[in-house]
């Protein structure tokens, strides 16, 4: 029998393309978060396991209003439904996110397999310093350490037993909204073969394959702005240190359209706070905002 493989996504936007393409992909089931403003009607029309604000709240009422509505956050209903439908391994993506053909084909999670290892001065690595944009860094990396973001030494193949697959995306890129502003790049990326680090790096939610060990520690966590799903990566790590490769883009970021200025106020809390989140990880609880403290506790909760 093979594995049991879901792709997780929320939106509130009717079926796009790439949602479209999501629900067709052999071997997967989407399972779609809806939300107050989501066209339930055409997700119910759709091949998809749709989970509408009512039944969320049937899957577990003390988690969906710890998240709240109209919020992004939704998702994680979805990690916890599919968990719960023995999920072997989680795809959590976003709706503008167009997949290649084969994506979701070649994946690695769960495997031992020889990557390339980097290795950077300071204690976070930036996935994108080695690849062909060195000018733009992955969203939640933090601002305090851009300028020593490309002190990296290369220290050749490493075995790695993956645990997070985070693909690439060409198109346009997840960055922060500081960079976008300034550069609004649209990249094609070149990366052949997965890469890793022994530091601690950021993952977004966008287009990044999970095994069901880690879905109980890997929340994409509200009431913290746009670092959701990138504080939540680094709690991952904390609790399964050397686990991440990034691969090959294997989507087309096409960006539904989003109001930059909001965005850049949404990513303050990172600016002022990444770095200290990540040099004090073990102490990660305390640093969250109060409400974003008792969503992650209810959330580990509801796995056990």
């Amino acid at each position: 029998m093979g594995l049991k493989k879901y792709i997780v996504t929320t939106t509130i936007n009717a079926p796009t393309l790439a949602t479209q393409k999501f629900s067709q992909m052999e071997g997967w089931k989407l399972i779609v978060v809806g939300d107050t403003k989501t066209p339930h009607l055409k997700y119910e029309e759709l091949d998809c396991i749709y989970l509408s604000p009512s039944i969320q709240d049937t899957i577990n009422k003390e988690l969906s209003d710890s998240i709240g509505w109209k919020s992004i956050q939704r998702r994680n209903i979805g990690f916890l439904y599919a968990y719960n439908q023995g999920a072997d391994i989680v795809a959590t993506v976003d709706d503008d996110n167009i997949p290649y053909d084969g994506w979701g084909k070649n994946i690695l999670v769960g495997q031992t397999i020889e990557c390339d290892l980097y290795e950077p001065s300071q204690n976070v690595f930036d996935p994108l310093s080695v690849t062909n944009t060195p000018n733009i860094w992955h969203r939640g990396f933090p601002i305090d350490l851009l300028g020593k973001r490309h002190e990296v030494e290369y220290k050749g193949k490493v075995k790695r037993k993956v645990l997070v697959q985070a693909d690439l995306w060409d198109g346009d890129p997840d960055i922060d909204a500081m960079a976008r502003l300034t550069m609004k790049p649209i990249v094609k990326y070149n990366v052949e073969e997965p890469y890793c680090s022994n530091k601690i790096a950021p993952f977004n939610s966008q287009n990044t394959f999970l095994a069901r060990e880690v879905l109980p520690y890997y929340a994409v966590l509200p009431h913290v702005g746009r670092m959701d799903d990138i504080w939540g990566s680094y709690i991952l790590q904390y609790y399964f240190p050397n686990s991440v490769i990034y691969n090959k883009a294997s989507v087309y970021q096409d960006r539904n359209v989003q109001d930059l200025v909001t965005n850049l106020e949404k990513e303050v809390i990172g600016y002022r706070n990444t770095y200290n989140f990540i040099n004090n990880l073990q102490k990660y609880m305390d640093n969250l905002p109060e409400d974003a403290q008792h969503f992650y506790k209810t959330y580990i909760n509801a796995y056990k």
